[in-house]
């Protein structure tokens, strides 16, 4: 298995992926499926944060990270997303994706990496636990998916601990 920044030839599998857990999970609130050239977008626009695993030419999974809110105070933070096919599962390709994925964060200078988790997804929070993340926040019924309120529960890295804060006084660029 290898984990490898997505290409545009990637969106077909990764769609199919997305579109899988919007449909038939309720590991995310979103009930409207993604298009091919929605996830060719998202891909461009990721400046090489959007990582696939691969194992014999078949992609297993995706993660990838994105601004977590705007405003220069919080350039040093981004949230992410990861998704695996049932399969690869408990076989080592979310562990290889999040530890390339956090690289490429620190990289990139960020400080902080958040998950936003359904409560209904108990896997995702163990997952990020064994990772490393810690529970920062329970908002109880904050989506709704299929007739049911669900918790999200978010969790953070701190990538770089340790390292001082930067003047806030100086332009971001």
């Amino acid at each position: 298995m290898i984990v490898r920044p997505a290409t545009d030839a990637d969106a077909e599998a990764v769609c199919a992926i997305v579109n899988w857990v919007i449909r038939d999970t309720l590991a995310t609130f979103n009930t409207i499926e993604k298009t091919p050239e929605q996830v060719r977008g998202q891909i461009a626009a990721s400046n090489g944060a959007y990582l696939v695993a691969e194992q014999d030419g078949s992609i297993l999974g995706h993660a990838h990270y994105f601004p977590f809110r705007s405003g220069p105070g919080y350039r040093f933070t981004a949230e992410h997303t990861i998704h695996l096919l049932p399969a690869a599962q408990g076989q080592g390709a979310g562990r290889a994706l999040m530890q390339a994925l956090e690289a490429r964060a620190k990289e990139a200078g960020l400080h902080v990496l958040i998950a936003s988790v359904s409560s209904a997804n108990p896997g995702a929070i163990a997952f990020h636990a064994a990772l490393g993340y810690a529970e920062t926040a329970r908002m109880p019924e904050l989506g709704c998916k299929n007739g049911l309120w669900l918790d999200t529960v978010f969790m953070q890295k701190i990538l770089t601990p340790g390292i001082p804060a930067p003047d806030s006084s100086v332009n971001p660029g």
